[in-house]
């Protein structure tokens, strides 16, 4: 197995908005904004690499939506999707498996592509199968009214349209090594992929916890639609992950790409920031 950090380009959201009841007094100490609140996040999806798998777990958001939805998020950065999986000798067409955590515009945007002359929209991966919760499948094609504007259908019913989605009636192991777990609180039947690496384990972390700013419990989004839940998430998750010396790889944080977690007297805090390819060459 290997594995590769793909960065797909940045995008700034509501500071406020990203650490719900949080002060900004508090959380502008180590997550810092700009002068209209923004902060910037990264959109930073991992490739799994394995026996004849070529594994992508979530794709930013795309570039198929017009400049206005797009002008919103204020997206920056030199990295692409594309870019990235070139570095290391792939383009979509070689990835099998497209693993979806949910289905926000940020995380499956990717997802799917104008045709050549645009007039339709198809898969961009289309030798690959499309996982996806069926939790969070019936939660995002019949929205709630919250969430709603972050389910758009042109970047999820092509995957049924072209037959190549894979419904994932509950957690599990889809292949050796690759295990999907459920958690709810962000939004219904998220899935948090826990990836089996030379022994150790490395968990992409989604949206259960953006990035190293989100570690103290309360530090929840007010995107998140069931507060409460996440916050017995994180910590039933926190005591697994010190248990179990996991690494956390996130997808948002634009400073830390990795961390690891330690318990100490005023409880679990994190131990240690570095990157994918710092702690593969740990090894």
């Amino acid at each position: 197995m290997e594995i590769y950090s793909i960065p797909t380009g940045n995008f700034k959201l509501d500071g406020g908005a990203m650490f719900g009841v949080v002060p900004k007094s508090l959380w502008s100490k180590v997550y810092p904004a700009d002068e209209n609140n923004l902060c910037s996040w990264a959109m930073r999806c991992l490739l799994v690499v394995m026996d004849n798998r070529k594994i992508l777990i979530d794709n930013g958001i795309g570039d198929k939506q017009d400049a206005k939805f797009l002008g919103n998020y204020h997206l920056h950065g030199d990295d692409s999707l594309e870019k990235s999986l070139a570095k290391y000798g792939f383009a979509p067409d070689d990835i099998t498996d497209m693993v979806l955590t949910h289905l926000h515009f940020d995380h499956t945007g990717g997802s799917i592509k104008w045709n050549a002359n645009k007039t339709a929209l198809i898969p961009a991966f289309k030798n690959a199968k499309y996982w996806v919760s069926k939790a969070q499948w019936e939660w995002a094609t019949r929205p709630n009214n919250r969430e709603k504007a972050s389910f758009l259908k042109e970047n999820i019913m092509p995957m049924q349209e072209s037959g190549q989605l894979n419904i994932l009636e509950n957690e599990g192991e889809i292949y050796p090594d690759f295990n999907l777990k459920i958690v709810n609180g962000h939004t219904n039947g998220q899935m948090i992929p826990h990836i089996k690496y030379k022994g150790k384990t490395i968990v992409y972390m989604g949206d259960l916890l953006p990035s190293t700013a989100h570690i103290p419990l309360p530090w929840i989004m007010a995107y998140d639609t069931r507060p409460l839940l996440t916050l017995d998430e994180k910590k039933l998750f926190f005591e697994e992950a010190v248990a179990n010396n996991y690494t956390l790889f996130f997808e948002h944080d634009l400073y830390s790409e990795c961390c690891n977690l330690i318990q100490t007297e005023k409880g679990i805090r994190l131990n240690k920031a570095f990157s994918l390819e710092e702690w593969k060459s740990s090894f």
